[in-house]
C-alpha cells in the first residue's frame, strides 16, 4: 500500500538509509511497492507492481511491510507471505486484533516473524517494552489514550468549551478525522488497540466482539464542565486489567481522570499509555500516536528487528480464555441524575456531591452500580480513574 503510512515508510527509508542500514548490519532497500494505482509523477513508480505474486515469488524479498488497512486483502497477503517464508511487519490494528493469533502461529511454524509495533500508539515504543523490557513483571494493568482524534475532540471540549459536533468538524478540517469518523468517535479504533494490548499483557487472544467499546458521541458538554470544575479531565481510555480471580477485563469508555495524573494533561492528537507491572509499578509512554512518519518509524524499526535475527522474546499469545465482563471492574463513578439528593444518598450513602444532581460514588463494580441505580433516573455515568 502506498497511502499515508506506505509513503511514509518509503520516505523514512530514503532519508535515513545510511543510518538504518548501519544499525541493521545490512543494507535495507525497497524492491517493490504493491498498489492498485500508478504514480507517474512519483519516483516510486519504477517500483510499483499490481500483482502480489511478483513479491511472493521473489526469493530476494525477506520482509513484507503491510500498510494497506482493512482485513480481507491484508489478511490474505500477510498469510501468503508468512507461508512463503517471508516476515511481515504491519501497522494494521484491525487485522492484528482479528487474526493476530493465527498469523503469529503461522510465523512461528515457518521460522519467520510477524511484528506490529506500529499497530498501537503509532511512533510510541509500547508493545516491545510491554513484552520485552517489562518481561520480568506480571502485568497488572494497561490503560491509555489510544486514539488521537477523540483526544483532540475532548481537548477542544475541555479547554475551549466546544460542543462535540463543532470539535469533530474542526478535527475533520485538520485531517485528524476521516469523513466517516465512526471508528474513532465510537471507540472502535481504541478498542482494537486495547485487544492487542490485552493479548500481549495477559497471554490470551481477546476477541474484539467481546470487548465493550463506548465512544464519545453521547458525551454532554455539561458533564465535561462539571468534571473540570471538580478537578477532573474527561478522556477516552482503552483499558485492560487483571482481576482478583486471575481473569482479566478489557473495555473502552470515557473516564474522569484527576488533574494530578499526567494522563489528564495529554492533549491534542497525542497518545499515552500506562503499564502497571508487579515489580516496576507504573510506567508512562507518551508521544505522537498516528501520522505518516511516526507510524512509518515503528514499521521500519520492526523491519530492522527482523533482520537483526532471533530475539529472546517474540509477540505471542494463546487461545481465548479468562476474559471477564467489564462490569466486574471496581471503580468510583461519576453520576448525574435528576433524582433528589435523599434518593441518591439512599442508594449511595457515601456519595460526594459535586454540584446539584452530580455525584461521585465510592468504589463499585458496574454490576453493583446498575443495581443501585434501578430506582434513580440517571442522565450520565462515567468511571473515575483513581
Amino acid at each position: 500500500g502506498y497511502g499515508t503510512v506506505g509513503s511514509g515508510v518509503v520516505e523514512v527509508l530514503k532519508t535515513n538509509h545510511e543510518s538504518i542500514s548501519k544499525k541493521a548490519g545490512q543494507e535495507i532497500n525497497i524492491k517493490y511497492v504493491l498498489d492498485l494505482r500508478d504514480f507517474p509523477e512519483d519516483p516510486i513508480q519504477e517500483k510499483i507492481v499490481h500483482d502480489y505474486n511478483i513479491i511472493l515469488n521473489d526469493p530476494e524479498v525477506k520482509v513484507v511491510v503491510e500498510v494497506m488497512g482493512g482485513v480481507e486483502s491484508a489478511y490474505t497477503f500477510s498469510k501468503q507471505a508468512l507461508l512463503a517464508g517471508k516476515s511481515v511487519c504491519t501497522s494494521n490494528k484491525e487485522l492484528v486484533a482479528a487474526h493476530g493469533y493465527e498469523l503469529l502461529k503461522l510465523a512461528q511454524e515457518n521460522g519467520v516473524s510477524y511484528l506490529f509495533e506500529a499497530s498501537v500508539g503509532g511512533g510510541i515504543p509500547l508493545l516491545h517494552p510491554l513484552v520485552n523490557c517489562l518481561g520480568a513483571n506480571e502485568i497488572q494493568e494497561v490503560y491509555g489514550i489510544l486514539n488521537g482524534t477523540t483526544n483532540y475532540i475532548l481537548t477542544q471540549m475541555t479547554e475551549n468549551g466546544e460542543r462535540f459536533e463543532t470539535a469533530l468538524k474542526a478535527a475533520q478540517a485538520k485531517g485528524y478525522a476521516e469523513a466517516d469518523p465512526t471508528a474513532d468517535v465510537a471507540g472502535i479504533d481504541a478498542g482494537r488497540k486495547t485487544c492487542i494490548l490485552a493479548d500481549l499483557a495477559f497471554g490470551r487472544e481477546t476477541p474484539p466482539e467481546k470487548v465493550p467499546m463506548e465512544g464519545i458521541t453521547a458525551l454532554d458538554l455539561r458533564d465535561v464542565a462539571i468534571a473540570r470544575q471538580a478537578g477532573f479531565r474527561v478522556k477516552l481510555l482503552g483499558r485492560t486489567l487483571r482481576l482478583p480471580d486471575g481473569g482479566y477485563a478489557a473495555y473502552v469508555a470515557p473516564h474522569l481522570i484527576p488533574e494530578g495524573k499526567p494522563l489528564a494533561h495529554v492533549s491534542g492528537v497525542f497518545n499515552a499509555a500506562v503499564i502497571r507491572g508487579s515489580a516496576v509499578g507504573e510506567t508512562l509512554f507518551c508521544g505522537p500516536g498516528a501520522g505518516a512518519y511516526p507510524t512509518a518509524s515503528a514499521c521500519v524499526s520492526d523491519v530492522m528487528n527482523v533482520l537483526a535475527g532471533p530475539a529472546p522474546f517474540r509477540f505471542r499469545w494463546g487461545e481465548p480464555g479468562g476474559l471477564r465482563d467489564a462490569n466486574e471492574v471496581v471503580s468510583r463513578w461519576y453520576l448525574r441524575t435528576d433524582a433528589d439528593a435523599p434518593a441518591v444518598r439512599a442508594a449511595f450513602p457515601q456519595a460526594e456531591a459535586l454540584t446539584e444532581g452530580a455525584f461521585l460514588t465510592g468504589p463499585l463494580t458496574g454490576f453493583a452500580l446498575a443495581e443501585r441505580c434501578r430506582s434513580l433516573s440517571v442522565l450520565a455515568r462515567y468511571r473515575v480513574l483513581d
